[in-house]
């Protein structure tokens, strides 16, 4: 795909860090600073992105990353008229992927698994869509792994029912026991049959402290995912309640 801008919408801890990988692949990168805060600026600058002021500028790109909370990837869509491949890399459903697909013009669907790309073998970048395997080239080489596959969203989906998942159930547990007044004989057993989830425990609270309340929406999608699929989606329903609550 002969490229000369890459569009960015919008550089949070993810946006950036994917901005500043093909910052590093020799491609322009360009974001929107209107309506933004000083810490989104921070960010942007920090990774080399270009300031163009509106998202209008920026749906003039060639490519256009959506990397946004899942409630408001449909907004983020409907925010200007993208003239270049639109890749919605948000934690939404495969249903909620197609409605963006409806209002933009070439749409490729997209789901990021991992933290921040900073490094090798930490990342990856699922892709689906006719377009897909053109946007996957742009990450060639880079610390970015992507990955075209058949259905990007439901990749997402599936990974994060587990991940995020698990670990607001395990949040609900133990404020369970806390409640009846048997954490430390869970503690205890925890230690005894199961001592790894001490430290899984500890991670979900600092990932839910930190940034749980993003997390409600993609808990939602993932259980509308469930639903369309005929399977239930009270687990993850309750996984957004506990996230909810952080």
């Amino acid at each position: 795909m002969a490229l000369g801008t890459v569009g960015l919408l919008h550089p949070g801890e993810m946006g950036a860090a994917v901005g500043a990988v093909l910052r590093g692949q020799g491609i322009r990168v360009v974001w929107a600073s209107d309506g933004r805060s000083e810490e989104t600026r921070g960010r942007a600058e920090a990774a080399g992105l270009e300031d163009v002021g509106t998202v209008e500028a920026v749906a003039q790109s060639d490519v256009v990353f959506s990397i946004c909370p899942p409630h408001a990837a449909l907004e983020v869509a409907r925010s200007a008229e993208f003239v270049g491949v639109y890749v919605d890399a948000n934690a939404v459903s495969p249903a909620t992927a197609a409605e963006v697909g409806a209002v933009v013009g070439e749409f490729v669907d997209g789901g990021i698994v991992g933290s921040p790309p900073r490094e090798p073998g930490t990342t990856r970048l699922y892709l689906s869509g006719e377009r897909a395997a053109a946007v996957a080239e742009l990450f060639a080489g880079s610390a970015l792994d992507a990955r075209v596959v058949s259905n990007a969203s439901a990749v997402k989906m599936a990974y994060a029912a587990w991940t995020k998942g698990t670990a607001a159930m395990l949040l609900a547990i133990r404020e369970l026991a806390r409640r009846e007044g048997v954490e430390e004989p869970l503690l205890a057993e925890w230690d005894l049959s199961l001592p790894e989830l001490r430290e899984r425990y500890e991670r979900a609270e600092r990932s839910a402290a930190a940034k749980g309340w993003r997390w409600v929406g993609e808990m939602e999608e993932i259980a509308a995912t469930f639903e369309a699929d005929g399977l239930p989606g009270g687990f993850h329903r309750a996984a957004a309640e506990v996230y909810r609550s952080r």
